[in-house]
């Protein structure tokens, strides 16, 4: 479970970022999560609730993930289509010669303080 992982270096990533910008509570925290970036949601939600416990600046900090969907592009046909419906075979031309644009990122969105 890779998640927790993933958790631990968000946690400190907000960490800095709320000590740099002398910030006493976080109240939500938004991840921008690729749909083929092999993290999964409710994993990380469960390793981020338990987390959040240990940290008194976050503790009562809300996860908020927003998807972004897998798009490949054709070389060939210069068209892009959704990944995981196609997979990398272009639905339109059926050249294996593609490459995913989008939907394997993993990004710290926003952070939300409190007053």
């Amino acid at each position: 479970m890779h998640e927790l992982g993933v958790v631990f270096y968000v946690v400190k990533d907000v960490k800095k970022v709320a000590e740099e910008n002398h910030v006493e509570k976080v109240s939500a925290v938004t991840l921008e999560i690729g749909e083929v970036s092999g993290i999964l949601h409710d994993y990380l939600t469960d390793c981020w609730n338990w987390a959040k416990k240990k940290e008194p600046l976050m503790e009562e900090a809300e996860l908020k993930i927003e998807q972004i969907e897998a798009v490949t592009f054709c070389e060939e046909c210069q068209k892009e289509y959704p990944t995981v419906e196609h997979g990398k075979i272009c639905p339109y031309c059926g050249s294996e010669n593609t490459y995913l644009l989008r939907g394997n990122e993993f990004l710290i969105k926003e952070i939300e303080v409190s007053d």
